[in-house]
C-alpha cells in the first residue's frame, strides 16, 4: 500500500505540478486571472476586484487571492499562477481517496478512486490550466464528501462539527465562483436524503451549514458592499439569473452539449462505462455510497444541462462521484470474474490511440492539407506525440490480455500517462503564437514607456496588461467584457472610437501612442488611421506605434 501510495503522489507531481511553468501563459482567461490577481498585489485592494484598472464584478473574491497569495509566494509567472488550480486537483483527489477508503473498507479501493480522477482528460486539463473551475470543484467535494461523512455519523457532536464543515465549504465556494456552491450540493443532497428514507431530516440538518456558510461569506460580503453597493445587483441579477436563463446566452449550446463533453473528458475511462454500469447495478444501488454517487453525479449534470450557457468546464464538479461510480463499478464488475466488457472497452482504445499515431504520422510525413499541426522544425514534438499514442496503445493491449483484476487495473491506469505528461511539451508553435501573444508582446516591451498611452482591441487586452503591467490601457471600439466597468463615470473615457483614436494620435507631440490589436481587424481600419512610424505582426496579433 505504501508503494502504491507513493506511485499516485509521484503520479500527481508529474502531472500536474512539475511540468506547470512549461506552457506560455494563454488568452483569455489565464491572462485575465493573472492580471486580476496582479492588480490586487500592485494596488493592495484586496476587496474590491479590478481588471485593467476597471471594476470587474463577474466573479467573487477567493479565486483572485489564491492566485496573488501564489503569485507572491512563487513569482508572477505561469507556475506560480496555475499552482492553485493544480493543487486543488490533488486535494480533492486526497478526498476521493478519503472517502472511498472510509466506506468501502479498502485502502486500494480509496487509491484507485483517486488515480482514476486524477487521469480523467478533463480533469487534466481543466487542472493545469488557471481558471476557477477546479477550485471550485475542490470546495464543493469537500463540502459533499463531509456531509456524506456527518450522514454516516451517528455521534450528535461529531455530525453537527461535520455540518459546520460542510457550511465552511460551501462558503469558500461561494467566494470562488458564486451561487452555484450551493446549487450542485442542494440538488443532489435533496434526492439523495429522500432515496434513503430519510427526508425528514431534511427540516434539520440545513441549519448547521447555513449558519457557518453566512459566516464565511459575511465579512467579504459586507465589505464589497460597503465599497461599492452596486456589485451585489450585479453579481447575482446579471450574472447568475440572467445567464442561466438568458435566450440569448454567452455560450449558447443545446441541453445535450454536455453528453459528449463528459465522453471526452472522462477519457481513458469512457471505454469502460458497459463494465461499470454492469458492476454498479449488480450492487442493486443499496449502498448508500452509491446512492450518493448517483445523486452528486446525475442531479448536478442535468441541472447545467439546463442552463441556456454552457462552457465545457462546467461540469468539473461531476466528476468526482463519476471517479468514485467508475471505481465501485469496475471492482465490482471484475469482483465477478467477468472481462468481456473491459476487454472490449480497452481493445477499442487501443484501436482508437493507435490510429490517432497513424494519422499524426501520415498528416506529418504527406503534409496532408488541413491536417498538418507540425511545423518542419518540430519534428521531434509529433514523434515524441506518437510514441505517447502507441504506448497508450500497447498498455492499454497488455490490460486486457493480464489475467489478475488488479494488474489489469494498474496498466490501464498506467496506459495514457505518457501522453499526458508529454503533452505539456508538445503544443503546436502555431497553436502557442494563437493563444499565446506574450513573446510578440515582450519583443517590443523596450519600446513602451511609462508616459505612453497604451490602446487595445478587446482581444489582447488582458495579456497586454499583464505582459506590460499595466492598468490603464485604453479599449478599442468593443468593451468586450469590460462593458460593465466602462460604464461608470470614472471610466467611461477608456473607451475609444477610432476617430477618438485618431485625435488622440494628432493630440500628441512628445508622447507616442501603441495600439495592439487583432492583425484581422486591424486590417479592416488601417486605412481610418494616420500612418505609424513602426508596425510589426506575428500574423495573429499587430503593433503599431504612432
Amino acid at each position: 500500500m505504501k508503494k502504491a501510495s507513493l506511485s499516485v503522489i509521484a503520479l500527481f507531481l508529474l502531472l500536474y505540478i512539475v511540468p506547470l511553468g512549461v506552457r506560455p501563459i494563454v488568452i483569455p482567461d489565464e491572462c485575465r486571472y493573472a492580471e486580476i490577481a496582479r492588480e490586487m498585489i500592485s494596488s493592495g485592494d484586496w476587496v474590491v476586484p479590478h481588471l485593467n484598472g476597471l471594476r470587474y464584478f463577474e466573479k467573487p473574491v477567493l479565486g483572485y487571492w489564491l492566485n496573488a497569495v501564489s503569485m507572491t509566494l512563487l513569482g508572477e509567472n505561469a507556475f506560480g499562477l496555475r499552482f492553485p488550480s493544480a493543487m486543488a486537483v490533488g486535494i480533492s483527489a486526497l478526498m476521493i481517496f478519503m472517502l472511498v477508503r472510509r466506506f468501502t473498507g479498502g485502502n486500494s479501493t480509496g487509491i484507485l478512486a483517486a488515480t482514476v480522477f486524477l487521469t480523467c482528460l478533463e480533469v487534466f486539463g481543466v487542472g493545469t490550466f488557471c481558471v476557477l473551475d477546479s477550485v471550485l470543484s475542490m470546495f464543493v467535494t469537500a463540502a459533499m464528501v463531509a456531509f456524506f461523512f456527518a450522514y454516516m455519523e451517528d455521534t450528535p457532536r461529531k455530525k453537527v462539527g461535520l455540518l459546520a464543515l460542510v457550511g465552511v465549504f460551501c462558503g469558500l465556494a461561494f467566494l470562488a465562483k458564486g451561487f452555484i456552491a450551493f446549487a450542485v450540493p442542494v440538488v443532489a443532497v435533496l434526492p439523495f436524503m429522500i432515496w434513503e428514507g430519510r427526508w425528514k431530516e431534511l427540516f434539520r440538518i440545513p441549519w448547521v451549514p447555513i449558519v457557518f456558510a453566512a459566516l464565511v461569506v459575511l465579512p467579504w460580503s459586507a465589505l464589497i458592499h460597503l465599497r461599492e453597493p452596486d456589485f451585489w445587483h450585479y453579481f447575482f441579477w446579471t450574472e447568475h439569473v440572467k445567464r442561466f436563463m438568458s435566450d440569448q446566452p454567452q455560450h449558447p449550446h443545446p441541453f445535450w452539449y454536455y453528453i459528449p463533453v463528459l465522453v471526452g473528458g472522462a477519457l481513458p475511462w469512457t471505454a469502460l462505462f458497459p463494465a461499470v454500469i454492469s458492476g454498479v447495478r449488480n450492487t442493486r444501488l443499496k449502498d448508500p455510497l452509491i446512492r450518493f454517487a448517483v445523486c452528486w453525479f446525475l442531479l448536478p449534470f442535468v441541472f447545467f444541462s439546463l442552463s441556456h450557457g454552457k462552457i465545457g468546464t462546467y461540469i468539473l464538479p461531476c466528476f468526482p462521484p463519476l471517479a468514485i461510480l467508475i471505481t465501485i463499478g469496475l471492482r465490482k464488475y471484475l469482483e465477478r470474474e467477468k472481462k468481456r466488457a473491459f476487454t472490449l472497452g480497452a481493445s477499442f482504445l487501443a484501436l482508437v490511440t493507435a490510429m490517432l499515431a497513424v494519422i499524426l504520422i501520415v498528416s506529418q510525413v504527406t503534409c496532408f492539407p488541413g491536417l498538418r499541426a507540425y511545423g518542419p522544425e518540430e519534428t521531434w514534438k509529433w514523434v515524441v506525440g506518437v510514441i505517447g499514442f502507441l504506448t497508450w496503445t500497447a498498455l492499454s493491449v497488455l490490460a486486457l490480455k493480464s489475467q489478475d483484476s488488479r494488474k489489469k487495473l494498474a496498466l490501464y491506469c498506467a496506459a495514457p500517462l505518457l501522453f499526458m505528461f508529454i503533452a505539456h511539451f508538445v503544443m503546436p508553435d502555431q497553436s502557442i503564437e494563437r493563444k499565446s501573444p506574450g513573446e510578440f508582446l515582450l519583443r517590443h516591451a523596450d519600446r513602451i514607456k511609462k508616459d505612453m498611452f497604451l490602446v487595445s482591441g478587446d482581444d489582447p487586452l488582458r495579456a497586454v496588461c499583464w505582459f506590460y503591467k499595466r492598468d490603464d490601457i485604453y479599449l478599442l471600439r468593443a468593451p468586450g467584457e469590460l462593458k460593465y466597468g466602462l460604464s461608470y463615470d470614472d471610466s467611461k473615457h477608456r473607451l475609444l472610437s477610432l476617430d477618438q483614436l485618431t485625435e488622440m494620435v494628432k493630440a500628441q507631440e512628445e508622447k507616442r501612442v501603441v495600439l495592439i490589436a487583432k492583425a484581422r481587424r486591424y486590417a479592416e481600419y488601417k486605412h481610418l488611421l494616420p500612418r505609424p512610424v513602426f508596425e510589426d505582426t506575428n500574423g495573429r496579433f499587430v503593433f503599431a506605434l504612432f
